[in-house]
């Protein structure tokens, strides 16, 4: 067996050690890129070499996976995977998620504490190079706020869907105090929890540095019926939830090869123009959002609609016009 097939074969194993529910035959071929026929072979082939190789019956299909894990020998991390880890680390560190960047330091901790002496003395040079030849750019923007232990409270509130208590600071009513079904966080320029306040409330975001006094109920909290945090997020160009519209764009022809590489938005069409340009078509709320992404295009793009959008973008011209004419 060459040694990419083998290299193959191994990260299917661990796959199937990863997973507690196992993987169906289908699922197999998807994680090794392969078709359903050499999953097949990968699975007998796996069957042999670890005897701890389990099927489930789940009808209408069967299930596989590695219960017991892997033997250590198999799992030894190489310098660009530890790598990959030091750097989101630093780059969470840096950018002001020091919640996160804590996270990802104690896991890399316990990867590294895990490993036999030998294999870590080999692994120190080329790790360091790795370091030392690779860096991350921060874009400014503002320092997004991680109190480990409001994150932990309101992480805890999640897992155990249970109601979540605090004073806000912002709103209308600064410092009143609200009791919400937390949903989920979202993690950005700022930083916010995704909740809905009374029963059969709306979900909403709330910035997390604006949570005073946080609190963990013993209530049950049972999310609104069919929500889902990702499709929450691509109703939004950013963090704001308003009205959505459908959003079109026309990216003039010196900016085309840029448009066609760049996400707008996760429902975007792209399509190429006769003219050279191209045609952006998605939906979405946040046209302040939009309008802020839209003034670093220049004279590249031009709003077609919707109305609100081109409104807004005028309106921020206009503003940003005045503060540097006087």
């Amino acid at each position: 067996m060459r040694h990419e097939k083998a290299a193959q074969l191994l990260d299917l194993a661990r796959a199937l050690a990863s997973t507690a529910e196992g993987l169906t035959l289908d699922e197999m071929a998807d994680t090794a890129g392969v078709g359903r026929r050499t999953a097949e072979r990968m699975r007998d082939a796996l069957r042999e070499l670890f005897p701890q190789f389990e099927e489930i019956d789940d009808p209408p299909t069967r299930r596989f996976r590695i219960p017991a894990g892997l033997d250590g020998i198999f799992q030894t991390p190489d310098a660009e995977e530890l790598g990959a880890l030091r750097a989101a680390a630093e780059h969470f560190r840096a950018s002001g998620g020091a919640g996160r960047a804590a996270a990802l330091s104690r896991l890399e901790a316990k990867v590294l504490s895990a490993m036999r002496a030998p294999a870590r003395r080999r692994l120190a040079p080329d790790l360091e190079a790795v370091l030392q030849a690779e860096a991350i750019a921060v874009a400014p923007g503002p320092r997004p706020f991680e109190d480990e232990a409001v994150l932990r409270q309101v992480r805890d509130a999640i897992i155990s869907l249970r109601r979540l208590a605090f004073a806000y600071m912002g709103g209308s009513t600064p410092g009143r105090l609200r009791e919400v079904s937390p949903l989920g966080l979202l993690f950005g320029r700022s930083n916010y929890l995704v909740a809905a306040e009374g029963e059969g409330g709306e979900p909403r975001t709330w910035r997390l540095d604006r949570l005073a006094d946080v609190q963990v109920l013993a209530a049950p909290a049972t999310p609104p019926a069919g929500f889902s945090l990702a499709a929450f997020v691509d109703r939004s160009f950013g963090i704001y939830q308003d009205e959505v519209e459908d959003v079109q764009l026309r990216i003039r022809p010196h900016g085309a090869e840029e448009a066609l590489g760049w996400r707008f938005h996760s429902t975007q069409q792209a399509a190429a123009q006769p003219d050279g340009s191209v045609l952006v078509e998605f939906r979405a709320s946040g046209m302040r959002e939009l309008a802020w992404h839209l003034f670093s295009w220049g004279d590249k793009v031009e709003i077609l609609g919707p109305q609100r959008l081109k409104d807004m973008m005028a309106e921020q011209l206009s503003l940003a016009l005045r503060a540097h004419q006087a």
